[in-house]
């Protein structure tokens, strides 16, 4: 079996965020058909038309190639002011352009949205869902993943919830499945 390369994206630019560690969590928790790799979006300037016409900068290329090449795309996600963090949706908007040269299409996907409180960013996770219909990425409906409490699921940076563990590995099976019958 094929190894599928999968980008992730964390919507937070923390380097030690909540976030950020659940995408790395995921990342040692995948099987072995396949492989995550996070793909940095805090670099990316604000997506701008005027930008795009006169040549785009060689952070958005780049960004784009490198979702163009990936099998899938997981999107892992905090919540700021219930939905998502202006950072994600800035490198979602640089990756469906130019009009019609969307990175996005076709994409399998999958949302895991965090928080400190108890609603694990609901709405974080539901507004990128919205776009990645617009988007045409097939995105996992089940299970569905809202991790809350998340301060205290990690301690130094690892995962030490037996219980956050077990459902990250059942997502992340899942997830790989998802890939497995949408890649194109």
């Amino acid at each position: 079996m094929k190894t599928r390369k999968i980008a992730v994206l964390v919507g937070s630019l923390r380097k030690a965020s909540y976030t950020r560690q659940v995408a790395q969590a995921l990342a040692s928790l995948a099987p072995p058909s396949i492989e995550l790799d996070i793909v940095e979006i805090g670099d990316l300037a604000l997506f701008d038309e005027d930008i795009e016409n006169a040549g785009p900068p060689a952070a958005w290329t780049d960004f784009r190639a490198r979702i163009h090449a990936a099998d899938g795309v997981l999107f892992c996600t905090p919540e700021y002011n219930r939905s998502m963090p202006a950072a994600l949706k800035n490198a979602i908007d640089v990756g469906s352009r130019p009009y019609g040269q969307s990175a996005w299409s076709g994409k399998p996907s999958a949302v895991v949205s965090v928080s400190q409180g108890l609603m694990g960013g609901f709405g974080a996770n539901h507004a990128v869902r919205q776009c990645l219909v617009f988007l045409n990425m097939p995105c996992m409906p089940q299970p569905e993943a809202y991790l809350g409490g998340i301060a205290a699921k990690f301690e130094g940076g690892a995962l030490v919830d037996d219980s956050a563990r077990a459902f990250l590995t059942q997502f992340i099976q899942a997830y790989a499945g998802w890939v497995e019958r949408h890649a194109a």
